[in-house]
């Protein structure tokens, strides 16, 4: 009983932060769904191909095609040739990347508020534990994209003990 308990308090925390930045981030940027951890990914990873960005966010290529399609209509993504002259590698403009920088503020404020009913001693013991369940949420680099398409990479790899999923720094 204990177990399912611990399974729902994680899956209402989980959905409810997931809402909470979902909405601050779609407000900010003004698109919905994919759009957000597209900018993200590709401030982390520019130069990408839409193949890539479309397996990052999960979904078809044509889907991607209209998610860059539309950042691209918004000014914030700029398509180049790709390294083989036959792909197009995505990356964004200035306005692009204050748009992700954007995302992620917004995301780190909603997370912060999530966090901000723990003190800092809880803080310290939680992020041991939360280091390990992210490290188990991928066994390969592309999980790990995936997992981490909305990371703030700076404070996530900048920190003494690195990316929980080391997939991503490879």
């Amino acid at each position: 009983m204990a177990g399912r308990r611990l399974a729902q308090l994680l899956g209402v925390l989980s959905l409810s932060a997931t809402d909470r930045f979902r909405a601050a981030v779609e407000g900010s940027l003004g698109r919905a769904g994919a759009h957000a951890a597209a900018l993200v990914h590709l401030r982390a990873y520019p130069g990408d191909s839409l193949q890539a960005l479309a397996a990052v966010l999960g979904v078809s290529q044509p889907a991607a095609v209209k998610v860059a399609d539309r950042l691209s209509t918004d000014g914030l993504l700029r398509r180049r040739r790709g390294p083989d002259n036959r792909t197009l590698a995505l990356h964004l403009t200035v306005k692009g990347r204050s748009a992700a920088a954007q995302v992620l503020a917004d995301r780190e404020s909603e997370l912060d508020h999530v966090l901000a009913v723990l003190d800092s001693g809880e803080r310290e013991r939680l992020e041991p534990l939360l280091e390990k369940l992210v490290a188990g949420l991928a066994e390969d680099r592309p999980g790990a994209l995936t997992a981490c398409r909305m990371c703030d990479r700076t404070a996530c790899c900048g920190a003494a003990a690195g990316c929980p999923l080391q997939h991503t720094v490879a």
